[in-house]
């Protein structure tokens, strides 16, 4: 077995017994196929270290399709493995590999990595609970779990996916989402035949602290520039890209010319997007080269001021979401300026975070960053150990 159990006495805070007798399977698709993000491997890692502090019986179970080479995919597991040992999480991990191309995840054809075949068969055999992160565990393999949870981590995109195909909908007891307003006031969401729970995005508060403030004013965050093509929404096709949010807020550097304002975001080396940027007064960095591994990601993080971001499909359909990413800023003592998302009335009054439509409204909250740091620091963190907290959001979704 995984023993996280054993490996966590003595090591975080206090005693805490387990919620559950059963092991906890962390069901997740998306870290070990992209060994470059660390701050997309951050995403699981803070329910599995949650679960460690609980000491809660738990295997991360990662599922990827092979590259098509062997080697590359051994490759891939390796910094896999690496990246959870930074962690003391290396031997409670389970990847799979199935062939490329194929469709059902069959484990007759997969390749092992981690916890052999054999004890995770022995493990299906047993009492367990899988929190399916993003429908990244599939049937047949979803079917042999014994309780099946889906956690939704784009609440909309799911929403609207699921009134169009199978998205999990079929095969799950529970479904939980971090968008807090799913069905509140205001939202837009497409409406689905499941009972949406919902929790925040989650944090291990004991892993970070709050930081002093840097000596330099940087507002940073990190994402993806562009995605794939447009959906059509009541009829109109509408571009959710980073690249659209942030058009609103591009005069806002030259507002501030002796604050630093970072886009951490993919563009190859001759988009011309990166020139367009930099005029405006934005300074671009590639986020392969300073948040390869989840250290460097923290590390990045933790020398920023606040989080300055636009928002994209969650802001105009008012979900309720959150970004893990701001849950970390805030766990680091960070203050937040982003879009609404209908998600401040689920907040503290202080909670660190700033909502914000326009460029003018924007001004002000880099403003009121810039002049009242402290407080708002303390108010951030204290939002972070009290909503976004992975040991408090975990005891909801596993009861």
């Amino acid at each position: 077995m995984v023993g996280l159990e054993a490996k966590a006495a003595g090591e975080h805070d206090g005693a805490m017994s387990k919620v559950t007798e059963s092991t906890v399977v962390l069901g997740c698709g998306f870290a070990a196929k992209y060994p470059e993000g660390g701050g997309n491997f951050s995403v699981p890692l803070q329910y599995l270290l949650g679960l460690r502090r609980m000491r809660q019986s738990a295997l991360w179970l990662e599922v990827m399709h092979s590259t098509g080479d062997p080697a590359r995919d051994a490759r891939w597991a390796g910094a896999f493995r690496r990246r959870l040992r930074e962690f003391g999480l290396d031997d409670s991990f389970c990847l799979i590999v199935f062939p490329k191309g194929s469709e059902e995840q069959d484990l007759s054809r997969a390749r092992f990595f981690g916890l052999s075949r054999r004890k995770f068969l022995d493990l299906l055999g047993g009492p367990t609970v899988l929190l399916n992160l993003s429908y990244s565990i599939r049937m047949p393999l979803l079917g042999r779990f014994a309780h099946r949870k889906l956690c939704s981590l784009d609440p909309t995109e799911v929403c609207f996916w699921m009134q169009r195909m199978e998205m999990g909908q079929s095969y799950h007891e529970e479904f939980w989402s971090i968008g807090l307003n799913m069905h509140g006031p205001g939202s837009r969401v497409p409406s689905t035949i499941v009972p949406w729970k919902t929790y925040f995005p989650l944090v291990d508060t004991t892993l970070f602290e709050a930081e002093p403030r840097p000596p330099m004013d940087r507002f940073t965050t990190i994402g993806q520039w562009y995605w794939d093509g447009m959906i059509e929404w009541d009829g109109e096709w509408r571009d959710f890209s980073k690249k659209a949010a942030f058009e609103k807020f591009d005069t806002l550097p030259a507002l501030y010319p002796k604050v630093r304002f970072e886009l951490a975001m993919n563009l190859a080396s001759d988009d011309p997007e990166r020139g367009r940027i930099k005029s405006l007064g934005w300074k671009h960095v590639v986020p392969h080269a300073i948040a390869r591994t989840p250290r460097l990601y923290y590390d990045y993080l933790r020398k920023s001021t606040a989080e300055f971001s636009a928002v994209k499909l969650e802001s105009f359909a008012m979900s309720g979401w959150l970004s893990d990413r701001s849950a970390v800023y805030l766990a680091l003592g960070r203050p937040v300026i982003s879009e609404p998302t209908g998600a401040d009335a689920f907040l503290p009054d202080s909670s660190g975070m700033f909502f914000v439509r326009t460029i003018e409204e924007a001004s002000e909250a880099v403003a009121r960053v810039c002049s009242d740091w402290k407080s708002l620091s303390h108010s951030a963190r204290d939002c972070a150990v009290e909503c976004f907290d992975a040991v408090v959001n975990l005891k909801k979704i596993l009861n």
